[in-house]
């Protein structure tokens, strides 16, 4: 399959998970209730770190190892063998120490039928064997079933989610995706490998690559999702339901330049092989381009309008949400850069040792600031944390940039940008005071960003990505 098509179906993926929770958040929040989406929502959070744990680095070493066998079927079946037998070693032995902590730890207690239930999702996770399908480049196979499942999903949820009591039925939707994903991809790989019993003598060497790679998605958590399980823990359900519908709007945003960053890394991997220097750097420009293109019309929307669009997402009920997401919207710039420098730059450039230290960095800011500031600002303190964390990551990833490429710069770029928006504000006050009708001075507020935004990028700043994007669909609309 050509890679401008596996490129297209890798790009949907990244944001596909993103945009059908923005098709079922706004109607579950609305059901459920603060209260018990915090519920769920801190549930998965616990559910999701067992899981990491159970699949440590076997995402990536996975991928890799699969692709090496190019196509030798004996080689294939003894590979794919010995990673799964890896995997569903650490699966039973995270399984065992799970239900044996449900049974232990005082603050499960109340939540033991919702933890039962997320056990599946680690159980039949493994069975999922993702690694495996990319590994082979079978993206279009992964698309297909990723829309059918989800939409699955999405039906489901607005046929049995009917009122605030069903947040059991809604985790266990959520759960059941993970289990039917796990039997049609074991299903289906039947096509490609066949599982052998291995010898513990030929799993050994995975052993070491594998905890290497799981420690640095471990330590990762730490500073991403580590958040939510603390606060449900220090500060209970509610405050969880604030800080994940806070930070859901920011992700679902910031998944859609997320999925641009992936296809990048390997087209960059590969002119960084060939030291095609100037290339490079042709293309790190058009990544921070459409970075602050993309970022800041969205942040500077998103904090002037931040009481309507948590209306818009959640309803009633959460306006605990609008300071914590005013907190975490800069994080769409910060992340963003974040991705370049790391996931473009220092990844191919094969730093591992300098992104290993960038995610212990983080993970120790997120664990001394939740201790620090989370008992007494709640889903506040969270939402700082995640922000000091990830600026102090992104503060260290460009440090290591710069060690290695000293002409790599983006700040001047960045000011112009920044400046070239700053009057979209006195757009925005000019309309809230003359608009009584709120949704209408939304709505006047949402189409100013776009009109401004095509001035700004078209003549302040002369933005090359947006105007060559610009010129592109037009032509196509003409030609038409």
């Amino acid at each position: 399959m050509g890679i401008k098509k596996n490129f297209l179906y890798s790009s949907f993926l990244t944001t596909s998970l993103y945009i059908f929770q923005f098709i079922t958040y706004p109607y579950v929040a609305r059901v459920l209730g603060v209260t018990n989406i915090g519920i769920c929502n801190y549930i998965q959070s616990v559910v999701q770190y067992f899981c990491l744990f159970s699949m440590l680095g076997i995402t990536t070493l996975g991928v890799r190892e699969i692709a090496k066998c190019n196509g030798d079927k004996l080689n294939l079946n003894q590979t794919f063998s010995q990673l799964f037998t890896l995997n569903a070693i650490f699966t039973a032995i995270v399984l065992a120490i799970y239900f044996l902590l449900i049974e232990t730890i005082p603050n499960f207690n109340q939540y033991k039928k919702l933890l039962y239930i997320g056990a599946t999702q680690i159980f039949f996770g493994t069975f999922a064997v993702e690694w495996l399908f990319r590994g082979l480049e079978e993206f279009k196979y992964i698309t297909i079933r990723t829309l059918f499942v989800r939409l699955i999903y999405v039906i489901s949820i607005f046929v049995f989610v009917r009122n605030s009591d069903d947040y059991t039925i809604y985790f266990l939707i959520y759960s059941a995706m993970i289990i039917a994903n796990g039997i049609i991809n074991w299903s289906h790989g039947k096509r490609f490998v066949i599982f052998l019993i291995q010898p513990i003598s030929l799993i050994r060497p995975y052993v070491k690559p594998l905890f290497f790679l799981g420690s640095q998605a471990i330590l990762t958590s730490l500073y991403t999702t580590f958040n939510t399980v603390y606060l449900g823990m220090v500060c209970g359900d509610t405050q969880v339901g604030f800080y994940t519908t806070a930070t859901k709007i920011e992700n679902i945003i910031l998944a859609l330049y997320s999925s641009f960053t992936l296809v990048m890394m390997p087209r960059i991997s590969s002119l960084m092989q060939s030291e095609q220097q100037e290339d490079i750097k042709r293309l790190l420009q058009s990544s921070f381009n459409l970075l602050f293109a993309f970022v800041f019309p969205c942040i500077f929307f998103s904090e002037f309008y931040a009481n309507e669009l948590v209306y818009l997402v959640a309803g009633n009920g959460y306006e605990g949400a609008i300071l914590p997401m005013r907190i975490v919207m800069p994080l769409m710039l910060i992340v963003g850069l974040e991705q370049i420098l790391i996931v473009q730059i220092l990844m191919p450039s094969r730093s591992d040792k300098q992104v290993f230290i960038n995610s212990i960095i983080g993970a120790v800011c997120s664990i001394l600031l939740n201790v620090l500031l989370v008992s007494k600002l709640e889903s506040i303190g969270s939402s700082i944390v995640w922000f000091v964390s990830e600026l102090a990551v992104m503060t260290t990833a460009f440090y290591f940039v710069k060690q290695k490429y000293h002409d790599i710069t983006f700040f001047a770029n960045m000011a112009k940008h920044l400046f070239s928006f700053i009057p979209m504000l006195l757009i925005y006050y000019l309309i809230s005071k003359n608009i009584e009708q709120c949704w209408i001075g939304f709505s006047l507020g949402f189409i100013s960003t776009l009109v401004y935004s095509h001035f700004a990028l078209s003549y302040l700043v002369k933005n090359n990505i947006y105007i060559s994007v610009i010129k592109s669909l037009g032509g196509k609309f003409i030609r038409k």
